[in-house]
């Protein structure tokens, strides 16, 4: 989930005060350079380890991300993005993670150890630049955008190329206060899609193409077979005051129509809008699908806070998958649109397979 709604409320971008000594030499030299501008010669690229091929571009939310050679020091704003380039065996050229929600994807943790983290939560501008990046990527707007860390404009105007998840922009409305209106549902084409991406901008095309294959079989062995047809289920994100709920068309989606099942909030577009636990009561999910998670920023982050709540409150505790304690337990990457919406599909299904409600 972005910043503008369980991962924190929006907030307007702060006051930073003008780069100055190495940030300022970064900024002039980047500037120099025009990496990014369309000026690089085939000596500058040869000179940041270009390779034949570049420059390079894709077509990424309406602008074009161009680099005139392999990033060789990458800054990733968000998990999802992060988890990605680390998927693909870019830990060397990293230069910096930051915003993260949940301990790293099992099998990456030796390669995340060797990535600086930047921060936990949102950086600011000015600590993103004294990585001294040459390559940003975010997975939601309201990081790489107007109240975030920086705009598009802001790093490109520095000479840094910056690439948004097209999972938050293709098909999505993000000018409200939440964390966006889908247009057009998603699907896992959209995040193979930036896996490819950022494969190609990196110049590890097979990498990327091996790691969607095998994103893809995961989900054809988890879902071979499956019909949970009439079972409902609710995903809770996190907040215990007014929870965030996945609407029909974001992530939880993708996982919801995978094992056939129906989501109890497919009446909404909202990517994660708030409810109230009457609400929740009265459509009385068979399964609910609760965000582990290990940040700090709302309550009831974690599943155990969650399960608390439900089972002690007078509106919840009478509900059937509270009673039966159907609970199914995943990462907040797990119920974003990232690659790791997989582990989602193979989670889900697996439990309703246990709770006796998949043929």
């Amino acid at each position: 989930m972005s910043a503008a709604g369980p991962a924190g409320l929006r907030r307007p971008l702060p006051f930073r005060r003008a780069p100055r000594g190495p940030v300022l030499l970064l900024s002039l030299a980047l500037l120099a350079s025009g990496c990014g501008s369309g000026s690089g010669t085939a000596d500058d690229s040869a000179a940041r380890g270009g390779t034949a091929g570049y420059p390079r571009t894709v077509r990424d939310c309406g602008h074009e991300v161009r680099v005139t050679a392999p990033p060789r020091r990458a800054v990733s704003l968000n998990q999802g993005t992060t988890e990605i380039l680390l998927s693909l065996g870019l830990a060397d050229r990293m230069a910096g993670t930051a915003t993260w929600t949940d301990p790293v994807m099992k099998g990456l943790e030796k390669a995340n150890a060797g990535v600086p983290r930047l921060s936990d939560d949102m950086p600011s501008f000015e600590t993103v630049l004294d990585a001294d990046p040459d390559f940003v990527a975010a997975s939601f707007a309201s990081t790489l955008g107007t109240g975030g860390v920086a705009t598009r404009d802001q790093f490109t105007r520095l000479g840094v190329p910056a690439y948004l998840s097209p999972s938050d922009c293709a098909g999505k409305d993000n000018s409200g206060d939440g964390d966006g209106v889908r247009d057009k549902t998603l699907t896992m084409d959209t995040v193979y899609g930036e896996v490819r991406d950022l494969a190609r901008l990196f110049g590890v095309e097979q990498r990327g193409e091996k790691l969607v294959e095998d994103l893809e079989a995961r989900v054809d062995r988890a879902t071979s077979g499956i019909d949970a047809s009439g079972v409902t289920l609710m995903y809770w994100f996190a907040n215990s005051a007014s929870p965030y709920l996945a609407g029909c068309c974001g992530a939880p989606g993708v996982i919801t129509r995978a094992v056939g099942a129906r989501n109890a909030m497919e009446d909404t577009r909202e990517e994660w809008p708030q409810a109230g636990w009457e609400t929740v009561a009265d459509r009385d999910p068979d399964v609910l699908v609760l965000g582990d998670l290990t940040r700090r920023s709302q309550t009831a982050e974690t599943a155990a806070k969650k399960i608390e709540f439900l089972e002690s409150d007078p509106v919840t505790r009478n509900m059937t998958a509270v009673r039966e304690k159907r609970y199914v337990l995943l990462s907040g990457q797990a119920m974003n649109p990232t690659i790791r919406t997989v582990e989602g599909v193979e989670q889900v299904a697996a439990a309703l397979r246990e709770f006796g409600l998949a043929k």
